[in-house]
């Protein structure tokens, strides 16, 4: 498989060595300097790049029918009008905040504690993530999901960074040392508290995810999950 990566920094050069691990070929490696020559003939592209790199690369691989897998996060707010734009070239397209196995695994735990904990008012919910500080966006896409996780499955409303209303999840962003990601739901209350872990050792597995959610995505047309590409439905 003819892989085009878009965006070439830490993770792009693990993403890259993982790929031609498993056999496949790099035909672009796309950084702030070069251009999208060789993009057109990719299988499949992987987007790990920077917020205001990712609009551009998402479009421009659809635009080339290239279907995308994009780990960037910070660019939702396009997130519709990439969408739009896959829909309208019959693209293929699956887009998260984070590829690794265990944390996939982790957002089904986080939604089925929900459930379980909406039926108890003396518990509030808050959540803490932690990153290298080399990490642009606050707070991380992964607590986002995981807030978003909470709100689909039980009476709260939206999340903040400030101090947290009754309705609302607060989220604490850290940034220290050179930390992959380590992302803790926590439940309170007057009398004991119930927490949910996942700590990240590496980036491997977030670069293994993405080339094997590309490796499912490739010949395909529609938007997708991680959820879809595991088999966690």
């Amino acid at each position: 498989m003819k892989i085009a990566l878009l965006g070439y920094g830490k993770m792009g050069k693990v993403i890259e060595r993982i790929a031609l691990e498993r056999g496949h070929e790099i035909v672009l490696k796309k950084d702030e300097f070069n251009t999208y020559d060789g993009l057109s003939t990719a299988d499949v592209a992987i987007d790990f790049s920077v917020p205001s790199a990712a609009v551009s690369n998402i479009s421009a691989s659809f635009n080339a029918n290239v279907p995308v897998v994009s780990g960037t996060t910070g660019w939702l707010e396009h997130y519709d009008e990439m969408i739009a734009l896959c829909n309208e070239k019959k693209g293929g397209f699956i887009s998260s905040s984070n590829f690794s196995l265990g944390v996939n695994i982790f957002f089904g735990l986080n939604e089925y504690l929900a459930k379980i904990m909406n039926q108890f008012d003396s518990y509030k919910v808050s959540m803490e993530e932690i990153h290298h500080i080399h990490k642009l966006d606050a707070p991380s896409g992964t607590a986002i999901s995981l807030a978003q996780g909470v709100i689909e499955n039980s009476n709260y409303a939206n999340w903040t960074m400030d101090e947290a209303q009754k309705n609302e999840i607060r989220i604490e962003a850290k940034r220290i040392g050179e930390v992959p990601g380590t992302h803790t739901v926590t439940y309170d209350s007057p009398i004991d508290s119930i927490e949910i872990k996942h700590t990240a050792h590496n980036r491997e597995g977030f670069a293994l995810g993405a080339v094997i959610a590309a490796e499912w995505l490739a010949g395909k047309q529609g938007i997708f999950s991680m959820k879809d590409v595991l088999n966690l439905q």
